[in-house]
């Protein structure tokens, strides 16, 4: 009876993280979760307060990310780098496509997917429609390389950390396993976009003289994020924990380009979609709760039964697998669901490296 509770509660948590009935935040519904498991004693307090601690890397990471790329948004450098695609597209609508794509891979790789599908997609439509062209294949762009380009690095996509957790590779070992299937994900990704849109890149694309200009501090926000993915990659080559070096050069970044005024730091941190922390906080919780109820065995059994298999039919099999839990739950949760699996055996490589 138990179990039957818990999967109960935590199905109507994450239905209403997907469908946001009465229009609530997600987080409200995964922290509604969270609240009833222990309330109804489903979860020991002590156990889900652990639960939540697990994803201390993770919170770090996304508000130095969240962070990052408010700051970017602020200082106008999304706008600067779609007015720049603008300029540079020369009245080709061809061209135009091709140089968006290149920025959301950019984006992505450096900021993560969730900067190139809530930062930047508003900037590029905002160009494209200064510009005259149809928004439609531009906005396919900034969903599509969120996707294809988030495994390039381990921070291009915060479920990475996630499903990784203290096992996740160092940089060198992550671009051998990951980063001819990234190059293959994004060629692919563009081919298919660009077949698909092909009617619609017609007609010129319209442009005003020369591109926007890149106040000071949208060069120091560029400045910052480029100094934060350098030192992510040392970071990361180094094999540690990525979270807490993203949110320090955050913190600097916005110090130094607020110069430390608090009614600047302030109005810069009511931009940040902060609801982001107590949602994850709350899925982890979620998932403590099902991995007792019996999810974590069953996914252990699948992952088990796909590394007796072939290495390329398991892999393909457990891809697959999540690939098919994403869609129906939102990747978040199936990727803390995998990961806690992943993490509780001696999973094969491959096996991780495809989920």
């Amino acid at each position: 009876m138990t179990g039957v509770l818990i999967w109960t509660i935590a199905a109507g948590a994450i239905g209403g993280v997907l469908l946001r009935p009465k229009d609530w935040p997600e987080a409200v519904w995964a922290c509604l979760g969270a609240v009833l498991l222990v309330v109804c004693g489903l979860l020991p307090a002590a156990q889900a307060a652990g639960a939540v601690a697990k994803g201390n890397d993770v919170y770090l990471f996304l508000t130095g990310m969240m962070l990052l790329s408010e700051l970017a948004r602020r200082e106008g450098v999304f706008d600067w780098l779609a007015s720049h695609a603008v300029a540079a597209a020369k009245g080709s609508p061809s061209r135009l496509f091709t140089l968006v794509y290149l920025v959301g891979t950019m984006v992505t790789i450096f900021l993560s997917n969730d900067a190139t599908a809530v930062v930047l997609t508003p900037a590029v439509y905002a160009a494209v429609r200064a510009a005259r062209v149809k928004g439609l294949p531009f906005l396919l762009i900034c969903a599509f390389i969120a996707n294809a380009a988030s495994f390039v690095l381990p921070i291009s996509n915060p479920a990475n950390l996630v499903v990784y957790g203290k096992q996740l590779p160092p940089l060198v070992p992550w671009f051998r396993t990951f980063l001819l299937p990234s190059v293959v994900s994004v060629i692919a990704t563009y081919a298919a976009l660009r077949l698909f849109v092909r009617k619609d890149l017609s007609g010129p694309v319209e442009s005003e003289e020369g591109a926007q200009r890149l106040t000071s501090g949208g060069k120091l926000a560029s400045y910052a994020i480029l100094g934060t993915g350098l030192v992510l990659i040392v970071t990361s080559t180094l094999g540690k924990d990525l979270g807490l070096p993203t949110f320090l050069a955050a913190a600097v970044a916005v110090l130094l380009a607020t110069r430390a005024r608090v009614a600047e730091v302030a109005d810069l941190a009511k931009g940040v979609a902060w609801s982001v922390l107590p949602l994850v906080a709350g899925l982890f919780v979620l998932v403590e709760a099902m991995d007792q109820a019996g999810a974590r065995d069953l996914l252990v059994h699948g992952f088990e039964r796909c590394a007796q298999l072939p290495r390329i039919t398991g892999s393909f099999a457990a891809a697959f697998g999540i690939a098919a839990l994403s869609n129906l739950m939102n990747n978040l949760p199936s990727g803390l669901l995998a990961g806690s699996a992943l993490q509780s055996f001696s999973a094969p490589p491959h096996i991780r490296d495809a989920v």
